[in-house]
């Protein structure tokens, strides 16, 4: 939010550097980012002083040598007024008027020798004031637009101020400086500071950090019109989300553009000028953080004529009926959702609550009379409808983050009456304020010596008393305890804690003393489940591999392309209420979908990819309210086996044994004999699938991805090139990781290495080979591997030959030859009776 540091004067007094402000404002948790200087010593272009003041123009004439200049005479303080020559459109009509000096007209004079930016050129280019003459008349001042003064890019005129009510005080001579000149903070309203959506709320928060008074707008109302109350009614369906609605009736008004001093503060915060009704509007939002809202009365009182022709206007606001639309002042027609509040009449919908206003309407230029009303909205469904809607309004923005309904009234009344005194409207009598709920206040108590144990800070119930009195907080001392009424507008206060915080703000959270830790610590207890998922991350990294993380949200569409006959996953997704988009409209189901498709993505840059990810997937529990949220891990492989050199010129691609290896690594820093059986399932290819087992529990699926799933997920790959992919149950895999195992000292006796061939059927896997040869080699066999496979004539037809490498090992004594053909006797027998296995001399 951009915050002029002139406006916040209005209600605080601020005698201190910018950048001292800046710094009392983000140590207390109102962040500013940037600051931008207009005018004054910081600025691209600072107004010089004594060459850039503020002029009053007493008389217009015609040039007399030509039709599109007049000459200008400008009181600058000095003992004689300058003769401007200047082609200002917005001066034309003072042409021929004389003394105009009454009218207290006012615009920045630069006097010869001041630096501007050149107004007829593209960009911001600077020039320096010279004196020439325009068609035979000497001219060396100028009066100003915004663009020459690096304001705006408005150049069609020039800068005229008027005095009013609300003006500043004017004086001809007076520095532009300090008329004009100022700074603008960009301040970071997070949700916890939503109270500060407004210069009242920063004003307030500056005046409490510096211990000075708050000076608040002039809520006074001057009522002179007809009584209102017999003409329009209000009333809510659904007090829960609308809990006040206040409107008042202005009748005359005159839409005028508004005065130079509202147009300039409002184009400093970052809004469009328009004209005066709509100009009021955005003000009282921005100066109070109260948005309302202005209706064509005519255009009601029409409806109303159809309605009951004799009765009052009637504003209902209400959910929307079946199928109900809403054309927004945008003109964009929107499908309103069951939730959205509307403000309505018994004919149809005229705005979205909180939100914008309906075109039919809005104020139109030949608008008289308007129904102005400020409410209060229940902020979560706001929230929910405008992000449903993808409607981003400064209203919005403030009533999804909390507004008491007590400022309603405040903001009603401020804003009829600058529509009294600016647009000269006359305000009816009686305000219409429809207020079925009002909240009770809220009451805290706090324990002092909960308040000192939780901040540090050794203070007495006074002192903290004294702080939180600055923050408009009701402090009454009880005893060891202070009884706190909150302020209605402090949303976010719900309990001790959060007066504990404002406490250490007031104080200062630089000035809290370092101490030591005074409680005692409590228990510490391990997360097994964490602690295991930490240790499988760092395994699977140290193996090559790089984490990634995902979104949850996700669609059926994107899961359903892990299946490749365009089957869908029957069971119900928990689907997400208001989501970003229908690509995040449901949580997953499969973590694997998710990533599959980054390395789809990454596939176009990268000749190697191999990633992981941790994550849960959430199943509906019929039983539970809320549901199964499941932990999964996730493997894609694909690419070269290694980055090509100089050493491989082309390196050969990964395949299943590559994710074997890694997953075969991975169980082993787990302490885990997991097996490995054929399977069959439609996201992977057909014989090149295995399931996971730990014991008979299966955990998984490995394998490689079906050329059609790869080819639906859109990877770039050749067509030769596998894509390997690994899906765990983690919460399985975890629950079986021994918390102890047994470490054996390493033997100071030689090994003994044998190689054992063994001819079996062709469906005969290697690892139950394995088994068999570890189980009969007993102790002294200490590892089993694999070296050579062989199917051909010379072991016959239907038969394989598989030969390992076997390690025997004792740990208290050189092994004989006589011990190692025993075991080797052993191990031929049990494959012989096991598997009707040969052994191949």
């Amino acid at each position: 939010m951009r915050v002029p540091l002139s406006w916040l004067k209005d209600f605080v007094e601020i005698d201190r550097p910018v950048a001292e402000v800046d710094e009392i404002l983000t140590n207390a948790g109102l962040e500013v980012k940037t600051i931008e200087y207009i005018g004054i010593p910081g600025a691209e272009l600072e107004w010089d002083r004594e060459l850039i003041v503020l002029g009053h123009i007493l008389q217009v004439e015609q040039h007399p040598n030509a039709d599109r200049l007049v000459l200008a005479t400008v009181d600058y303080g000095a003992a004689e007024p300058e003769v401007v020559v200047t082609g200002a459109p917005n001066l034309f009509e003072y042409v021929g008027l004389g003394d105009i000096r009454a009218r207290g007209l006012y615009s920045p004079l630069a006097l010869e020798g001041a630096t501007l930016y050149d107004g007829h050129k593209e960009g911001r280019k600077k020039m320096k004031l010279k004196g020439r003459p325009l068609r035979g008349i000497y001219n060396r001042a100028m009066v100003c637009s915004e663009k020459e003064l690096g304001i705006s890019e408005e150049h069609e005129g020039i800068v005229l101020m008027q005095k009013d009510d609300y003006s500043p005080d004017y004086q001809a001579g007076t520095p532009l400086q300090d008329v004009m000149g100022d700074a603008v903070l960009e301040i970071d309203i997070i949700p916890n500071i939503a109270r500060c959506a407004s210069m009242v709320g920063v004003a307030r928060e500056y005046a409490a950090l510096t211990n000075q008074p708050m000076r608040y707008p002039d809520y006074s109302l001057l009522a002179e019109g007809p009584t209102a109350v017999s003409r329009i009614t209000i009333r809510t369906e659904n007090p829960e989300l609308n809990p006040r609605f206040v409107g008042i009736l202005i009748e005359g008004v005159t839409q005028n553009p508004s005065p130079y001093w509202m147009q300039y503060r409002l184009r400093l915060a970052g809004q469009r000028p328009i004209n005066v009704v709509v100009d009021i509007s955005n003000y009282v939002m921005l100066e109070m953080g109260q948005p309302n809202h202005t209706f064509d009365y005519e255009f009601l009182r029409q409806r109303a004529d159809q309605y009951a022709p004799d009765g009052p206007v009637q504003i209902i606001t209400r959910l929307p009926h079946a199928e109900e639309t809403l054309t927004t002042l945008d003109g964009t027609e929107h499908q309103l959702p069951d939730h959205a509040i509307l403000v309505t009449d018994p004919l149809s919908n005229l705005s979205l609550g909180g939100i914008m206003g309906g075109r039919d309407s809005e104020i139109k230029p030949e608008t008289k009379n308007v129904l102005l009303e400020a409410a209060a909205w229940n902020f979560i469904n706001i929230r929910r409808t405008a992000t449903k809607l993808g409607i981003h309004t400064d209203a919005a923005f403030r009533f999804s983050r909390g507004v008491h309904p007590s400022q309603a009234i405040l903001g009603v009344r401020r804003a009829a009456e600058l529509l009294r005194t600016l647009a000269g409207g006359t305000v009816a009598e009686g305000i219409i304020d429809y207020y079925p709920n009002p909240p009770q206040p809220v009451e805290i108590q706090l324990n002092l010596e909960y308040a000192r144990r939780l901040s540090g800070l050794d203070l007495s119930g006074e002192e903290m008393a004294e702080l939180l009195r600055r923050l408009e907080f009701i402090v009454q001392p009880d005893g060891d305890n202070l009884n706190v009424t909150v302020p209605d507008y402090r949303l976010d206060i719900e309990g001790a804690h959060d007066l504990v915080e404002e406490i250490c703000r007031m104080y200062g959270y630089g000035a809290i003393p370092t101490t030591m830790l005074a409680d005692d610590l409590p228990p510490q207890h391990g997360n097994w489940a964490l602690e295991q998922e930490e240790r499988i991350k760092d395994a699977l990294v140290q193996a090559g591999l790089q984490e990634v993380i995902t979104f949850r949200p996700t669609s059926p569409e994107n899961e359903a392309r892990l299946l490749p006959d365009g089957a869908r996953d029957e069971r119900p997704y928990l689907t997400i209420t208001n989501p970003l988009s229908q690509e995040y409209a449901v949580m997953r189901h499969s973590l694997l979908a998710s990533v599959v498709q980054i390395a789809a993505d990454n596939s176009r840059y990268q000749d190697r990819i191999a990633l992981f990810e941790i994550g849960p997937v959430y199943l509906e529990d019929e039983e539970e309210i809320l549901p199964q949220e499941l932990t999964r891990l996730s493997i894609v492989l694909t690419g070269q086996r290694e980055p090509a050199s100089w050493l491989n010129g082309a390196p050969e691609m990964m395949d299943f044994f590559d994710l074997k290896g890694i997953l075969e690594a991975l169980f082993r820093e787990l302490h885990l004999a997991v097996r490995y059986e054929a399977a069959e399932n439609p996201t992977y290819r057909p014989g090149r699938t295995a399931h996971l087992l730990l014991g008979e529990t299966p955990i998984g699926l490995m394998g490689e991805l079906h050329p059609l799933v790869v080819e639906q997920f859109d990877m770039r790959v050749d067509r030769e090139q596998a894509v390997l992919a690994a899906d765990i149950d983690l919460d399985a895999l975890i629950a079986r990781i021994p918390a102890l195992y047994t470490y054996e000292p390493i033997s100071p006796y030689p090994a003994v290495h044998e190689d054992l061939a063994v001819v079996v059927d062709v469906g005969v896997t290697a690892v139950t080979v394995a088994d068999t040869i570890h189980q009969a080699g007993g102790y002294l066999l200490k590892d089993v591997t694999l070296f050579d496979v062989y199917e051909g004539e010379q072991v016959g037809a239907g038969k394989k030959s598989l030969a390992y490498h076997l390690t025997f090992l004792a740990p208290d004594k050189t092994l004989t030859d006589k011990v190692v053909s025993r075991q080797r006797k052993k191990i031929i027998a049990q494959l012989a009776r096991r598997l009707n296995a040969r052994i191949r001399e």
